[in-house]
């Protein structure tokens, strides 16, 4: 019981606003009529989508949020999501509607790790945004997501504040300039991606499987579907509390047992099925052989009736009982049940008839196949990159594999020459995205800075962030312009630099390190008839004659032997390559990876 109040301390939670702009100021009784109206319409209009919906925890919801400091009077929500992430991405998507169909209404949402609809859509996000600046700049108009700017560190806008802004400045900005805040279309994109396919997607997330349930058990969730979530949370976080009081059911009697046919989302399904449980002799309670064809039916239906005997059941019995008694002079709508309160009062309710429910047995929808559970290692990659918005190329078994080794060196050229600070590094962007602009006056500058300061300049090592991030930016920047001495200075530190790396290399000639590597002569006999000229450049004082290291070949080599040593399994290798892109085969060729890669 403990352990899993723990849980529900920590638990995924969604939380969203909807506030009401170009509106004139109203006294604050005005205002929360006014916004409780939205709601009503919000919920009416949704309703045919939101009444069929399972949640995993807790539904969609709305309610009036009086305002507190700098935050005004809106309309707000909060939905314990648990393990199903696709309640959150489907509320995302109910909020986008709602800002859509009510022009009016601007919408912000978080969950526990704050903005992220921002994480989601990291790759393509702005240089200067990042979790410290992101407050209150995150919204959704007009069924588009907006990110408000910051100033440039040059430019002075007037309707835009320097400092994080307040809500009701986003709102004002949002309201005045709505053509100025919307997010890049590859955003957009990666949010979009993510909530494809609604509403349709809600009959894509369901299960529907046959279960021997008591009569009882039954008669409620075919009434009220949703409530299966009860049942399968009251058995996937059972405690030694739980399973004392499942020894003896009162409520739910064995000997009433049906067949019925039961709709749960995928989520729901898996954690029912995957758990194994074994009921106690003394419940009534018994299960077919495992090979019997009905085993599944009688043990998801044995799984679901510890909703009577689940801690929250027992805890909340007593107060069922005095809701009843309320409920004479109080209207059901003013409380908020619990689901076991709800399903005592579905079973008050509902006229229970077994012998009809025995007689629809016969005309039970088919089940779904539930193959989705196991995927093959192959199918639950693809579903991965699809996931993550990258196409795959299914190959049949028999079908060859062929993979373009320049396009391991080229990606991982790309990925070196990114930016990297202290808070990761870069991935290369896709080829439809828009190229990077390099400035070379920009680029000498920064690296005087580093090599080569002026004597009146600091002797520090630091860098201002926005320096390493104007190397690599598709923002514009106000370059200062360089004179002679500048450049001439950048000349000559890069030939000390030069001149320091022949040094070394003169050293490192006289070691063993070099026949670590891979050299164009070793790949190339013809190459030693390469004209003096060449020798010439190659050698180094002491008369030692460097060969050219095959850097594109160095390096493929060691990532295909990083690649092979992980037999299969994730690793530094292939989770570097497919973050970029690159999907490797199955090694079938058991040679050395260096006569792979000359072949």
């Amino acid at each position: 019981m403990e352990e899993n109040m723990k849980l529900a301390a920590v638990e995924d939670t969604v939380k969203y606003h909807l506030f009401l702009i170009a509106d004139e100021p109203r006294e604050p009784e005005k205002h929360e009529e006014t916004l409780q109206k939205y709601i009503e319409r919000i919920m009416t209009q949704f309703a045919p989508m939101l009444v069929s919906y399972i949640w995993q925890n807790q539904p969609f919801n709305l309610r009036y949020k009086p305002g507190k400091g700098d935050v005004p009077a809106h309309i707000f929500g909060m939905t314990k999501f648990g393990d199903n992430i696709e309640d959150e991405w489907f509320i995302v998507y109910l909020v986008k509607q709602i800002t859509k169909e009510f022009p009016e209404l601007v919408a912000r949402i978080e969950d526990n790790d704050g903005e992220f609809l921002l994480i989601e859509a990291a790759d393509f996000l702005p240089k200067w945004l990042d979790p410290d600046n992101s407050t209150n700049r995150v919204f959704f108009h007009h069924g588009k997501l907006c990110i408000i700017p910051a100033p440039r560190k040059h430019e002075a806008s007037s309707w835009l504040p320097t400092t994080t802004p307040t809500v009701a400045q986003a709102l004002n900005i949002i309201s005045t300039h709505p053509e100025k805040i919307l997010a890049s279309e590859s955003v957009q994109a990666a949010v979009n991606r993510r909530i494809r396919g609604y509403p349709e997607k809600i009959q894509a997330s369901l299960h529907r499987a046959h279960c021997f349930l008591p009569a009882g058990i039954g008669a409620v969730l075919k009434y009220q579907p949703r409530l299966v979530a009860a049942g399968v949370q009251a058995f996937y976080l059972r405690d030694p509390i739980d399973l004392r009081a499942c020894r003896i059911f009162k409520t739910f009697l064995p000997e009433t047992r049906v067949m019925t046919s039961v709709t749960f989302t995928k989520c729901l399904y898996a954690q029912l099925v995957q758990q194994r449980f074994v009921p106690d002799r003394r419940s009534g309670y018994t299960l077919p052989p495992p090979s019997h064809p009905q085993y599944r039916a009688h043990e998801l239906g044995m799984k679901l009736e510890l909703i009577e005997g689940s801690a929250e059941y027992q805890e909340r019995l007593e107060m069922a009982k005095n809701y009843f008694q309320l409920s004479v002079n109080r209207p059901e709508s003013s409380l908020a049940m619990s689901p076991g309160e709800e399903i005592l009062t579905l079973l008050q309710k509902i006229p229970l008839d077994i012998e009809e429910l025995k007689k629809e047995e016969a005309n039970l929808p088919p089940e779904d196949d539930d193959q989705w559970l196991h995927l093959s290692p192959d199918q639950l990659d693809q579903l991965l990159q699809e996931a993550a918005g990258k196409k795959v190329d299914s190959l049949s078994k028999g079908e060859e594999q062929n993979c373009d080794l320049t396009q391991v060196s080229e990606s991982m050229k790309a990925f070196i020459s990114k930016v990297s600070t202290h808070k990761g590094a870069e991935l290369p962007r896709e080829p439809s995205e828009a190229p990077i602009t390099f400035d070379a006056d920009s680029f000498l500058n920064y690296f005087n800075k580093v090599l080569g300061p002026k004597p009146h300049e600091s002797d520090s090592d630091d860098l201002e962030e926005e320096d390493f991030e104007c190397l690599d930016s598709d923002d514009e920047v106000d370059l200062e312009t360089q004179d002679p001495d500048e450049e001439a200075s950048v000349k000559g530190t890069l030939d000390n630099l030069k001149s320091y790396m022949a040094q070394m290399d003169q050293e490192l000639a006289h070691t063993n390190i070099g026949k670590s590597f891979t050299t164009q002569k070793q790949m190339d006999p013809l190459s030693q008839m390469s004209s003096s000229n060449s020798d010439e450049e190659d050698s180094v004082a002491g008369g030692s004659v460097l060969t050219s290291v095959d850097v594109d070949l160095n390096l493929v080599s060691n990532i295909l032997e990083s690649y092979s040593s992980q037999a299969g399994l994730a690793g530094p290798a292939s989770n570097l390559l497919q973050s970029m892109g690159v999907q490797l085969p199955d090694n079938t060729d058991h040679r050395p990876t260096s006569k792979l890669v000359e072949n």
